[in-house]
């Protein structure tokens, strides 16, 4: 029998043996065909062959991500919680990566951004789904200087520098059109060709990695996932379940 999917708010299903069956509220039940890997190539995930660094294995699979052709190969889901502990996931685009950390930039005004400022540590999630593989990193967040988002900012497209002024990140609108205004202002205060100062209230980020760990998925779930947990300057690694 094939897979089932449950639409419906607050519904706690019975998943054993039976399933589904009758439960308050109802809900719709939607028949889903099976998803079914298309065949890949096997790449074991052995931790006594893994190197030393995990950004050693993190760039090589970064590597074979671009080699693939997925698209949006530096896309990762960003995780912060704030001090009141709520959390909250978003994506963001990985811009730079390295012994000190991995670098996004965004608004700090944002929900992301005032989440960094009252809890400053955060997890990054790359799902690389297509080849099987994925990548979790845990650890501390420090912002970028002025001088040191600048270069990133100066680098990117005009419209995007205007767009980084136009939209003050997760505020409420009364329309799109207000969003459009702000923005064609922007394009006669600052024309094509004319150089556009950062907003002040933007900037860069670097995580700084305590714990990465790489999934391989594997047939019939027996999936291998390695465990990189930093000890003063060297790594601790495991195999977890699972």
């Amino acid at each position: 029998m094939g897979r089932q999917a449950a639409v419906g708010l607050g519904v706690s299903l019975g998943l054993s043996r039976g399933w589904p069956r009758q439960c308050s509220p109802c809900v719709r039940i939607i028949p889903v065909e099976p998803f079914t890997h298309p065949p890949l190539p096997r790449h074991d995930l052995d931790e006594a062959t893994a190197p030393a660094n995990p950004l050693d294995l993190f760039d090589a699979w970064l590597a074979a991500v671009l080699d693939a052709g997925l698209p949006e190969p530096t896309a990762m889901v960003l995780a912060t919680v704030s001090a009141t502990g709520q959390p909250r996931a978003r994506t963001v685009l990985l811009k730079e990566h390295g012994p000190a950390g991995f670098v996004f930039y965004t608004n700090r005004t944002s929900t992301k951004g005032r989440q960094l400022a009252e809890n400053p540590r955060a997890s990054l999630l790359f799902p690389w789904y297509p080849i099987q593989r994925q990548v979790i990193i845990e650890g501390t967040v420090t912002a970028l200087s002025v001088s040191e988002s600048e270069p990133y900012f100066h680098s990117r497209p005009h419209g995007s520098q205007l767009a980084a002024w136009a939209s003050r990140q997760s505020t409420v609108l009364s329309s799109r059109a207000e969003l459009d205004e702000r923005y064609q202002e922007l394009e006669q205060r600052w024309p094509e060709g004319t150089p556009v100062p950062m907003p002040g209230f933007w900037g860069g980020y670097q995580v700084h990695p305590e714990m990465m760990e790489f999934w391989q998925g594997q047939p019939s779930r027996m999936h291998d996932r390695i465990r990189y947990l930093r000890s003063g300057q060297a790594w601790e690694v495991a195999r977890l379940a699972p």
